[in-house]
């Protein structure tokens, strides 16, 4: 085995821990969850549930942040391919902008949890906790450097919102959607100063 391979196979085992630790309790459908757009000025938030087989290697997964476009969309491809089941959530902006964000993100992540084609029995969930959901859950801070499902569920949440976001340069000609992807840089408030909100 290659050096390198060797070494994110190491990376690979070790983000196992939660999914492990919960299978040893006699869960076996374990779901990651995690979200993109919680921080933007414009766009959804999108909220992704991944359900993986442990046995199956996907070299490369890590917290979504951490990857360039290219290498987030290439694994994305894989994790949908490969993947017991992934379920997609969103909340747009008009609901957002009513029930506050912090709310709309665990509104997104019930519709994730609700679009899988299987039913988990456990869910870990990037540092939040779902009320009003009648599943076993583990709520972990920074969970998508740490757990390989939620990792997951990171890359497919932030692929799936740029999509909708990128297809806002069309609608929207002159702020930048492309590229700024709803965040507040330096663009995007020039944009906004220029055509208004």
């Amino acid at each position: 085995m290659h050096l390198s391979l060797k070494k994110t196979k190491k990376v690979y085992d070790a983000s196992w821990e939660f999914e492990e630790l919960y299978r040893e309790r006699g869960f076996v459908k374990i779901a990651g969850i995690d979200e993109a757009g919680r921080g933007p000025l414009a766009g959804p938030v999108v909220a992704a549930a991944v359900i993986l087989d442990m046995k199956i290697f996907i070299p490369g997964i890590k917290d979504s942040k951490k990857l360039s476009e290219k290498k987030r969309n290439h694994i994305y491809l894989e994790i949908m391919e490969k993947a017991l089941s992934v379920g997609v959530g969103i909340v747009d902006e008009e609901t957002i902008d009513l029930i506050n964000i912090k709310n709309a993100t665990h509104l997104a992540m019930k519709k994730a949890v609700c679009d899988l084609k299987i039913n988990p029995d456990f869910l870990l969930i990037d540092a939040e906790k779902l009320r009003d959901v009648n599943i076993p859950q583990c709520s972990i801070i920074k969970g998508d450097s740490k757990s390989f499902s939620i990792a997951a569920a990171s890359i497919v949440a932030k692929v799936e919102r740029d999509r909708i976001i990128t297809s806002y340069e069309s609608v929207y000609p002159g702020y930048g959607f492309a590229r700024h992807k709803g965040y507040g840089t330096k663009e995007h408030f020039e944009s906004i100063r220029k055509y208004g909100l």
